[in-house]
């Protein structure tokens, strides 16, 4: 086989592998796109807001993968987490930011904001069993956030629960 044949056949072969990585990546891409679109969908639903007022895609894609895994005390894994670990993976993950671990730590670290004022991505605490800043979970929208439960696992609750109610003690931005 001559050289200039075998040059040419590697160019040939180099440029079909480059076409087809551009196809894959182009499927992925609207894949990514209709993914995006479900989620959209589905949290606006559940929020109880139209699709546009949810901003952050990344947010709620991360909820969608979390959701109802199990609370475990000290767990950091989608195999058991508590709150303060669900909210160190969250904002590793969709903020790239690295927190305190403990939700003690973490209150601590906060510029404190009024409750009407709350937006995407805030913490909010709550004082259980006699004990401040006990639990830890990110607001979303509409007086909802999202959480690691001791009973139900990472879960979206209301702010308006009787129970998150009472037990609100601040929120606010790191």
């Amino acid at each position: 086989m001559n050289t200039s044949f075998k040059y040419f056949n590697i160019a040939l072969l180099i440029f079909i592998m480059g076409i087809l990585s551009c196809n894959s990546q182009k499927k992925t891409q609207k894949k990514e796109a209709a993914n995006n679109k479900i989620v959209l969908k589905k949290y606006a639903e559940l929020l109880n807001v139209s699709s546009s007022e949810i901003k952050n895609v990344r947010l709620y894609s991360f909820i969608d993968k979390w959701t109802g895994t199990p609370y475990k005390y000290g767990g950091i894994s989608q195999k058991g987490v508590d709150c303060s670990g669900f909210c160190n993976v969250l904002y590793k993950e969709v903020y790239h930011k690295e927190l305190p671990r403990t939700t003690k730590d973490l209150s601590k670290q906060i510029d404190k904001v009024k409750k009407s004022k709350l937006t995407e991505g805030d913490l909010v605490f709550f004082n259980i069993k006699g004990k401040k800043n006990a639990h830890v979970g990110v607001y979303l929208i509409n007086n909802r956030f999202v959480h690691a439960s001791t009973s139900k696992g990472v879960i979206i609750s209301s702010l308006d629960n009787p129970y998150y109610k009472k037990a609100y003690n601040k929120g606010g931005k790191i």
